[in-house]
């Protein structure tokens, strides 16, 4: 019986920290403007260089933002349509569970579970370079599993800046 109640008490606590694990993604763009004018892009450096994190990091972002566009038959240039921008939001979460070990009983030697976490939201401005204003933005939060492996990093900033293109170019 207290298996039962062990493991049901785990399962609730896998399945309400895992919901933290998804990205939101929101995005805001000009109604006035055709997309499909878009055809090269560019990175715009002094807006990439400002993000707070890591050069390594900040080349993963870009190349994940690069193959997105490519993926929608867009193209880089030095003479661009578009400059694409990068800003990055990271907060540390601490959440506090209690447990009891009992999910339906009372029991007065409770332990509280205690979760640490990183919530990163990114930030991707899409700048109309003749204009010289922001045409479209898309913002990603959410919990961050950046390992100490280079490869394992790479394939989780790629989910996360896929996720959020996949809003782009938007449709009306």
């Amino acid at each position: 019986m207290k298996t039962l109640q062990y493991t049901i008490a785990t399962l609730l606590f896998v399945i309400l920290t895992s919901s933290c694990s998804s990205i939101r993604v929101t995005t805001d763009y000009d109604t006035h403007v055709d997309f499909d004018t878009y055809k090269t892009f560019a990175f715009y450096r002094s807006g990439v260089d400002k993000a707070a994190i890591s050069d390594l990091d900040k080349r993963r972002i870009l190349r994940a933002i690069a193959a997105e566009l490519e993926a929608k038959g867009m193209h880089k240039s030095k003479n661009p349509d578009i400059l694409i921008s990068i800003f990055t939001k990271a907060r540390e979460r601490v959440d506090i569970y209690e447990d009891n070990g009992y999910p339906f009983y009372y029991d007065p030697f409770y332990r509280n579970q205690i979760s640490k976490y990183t919530e990163g939201t990114l930030f991707i401005d899409v700048i109309d370079k003749r204009g010289k204003k922001l045409v479209w933005q898309g913002i990603g939060s959410g919990f961050l599993t950046l390992s100490s492996k280079p490869e394992k990093r790479e394939k989780n900033i790629r989910r996360f800046v896929q996720q959020i293109m996949r809003k782009y170019p938007p449709r009306k």
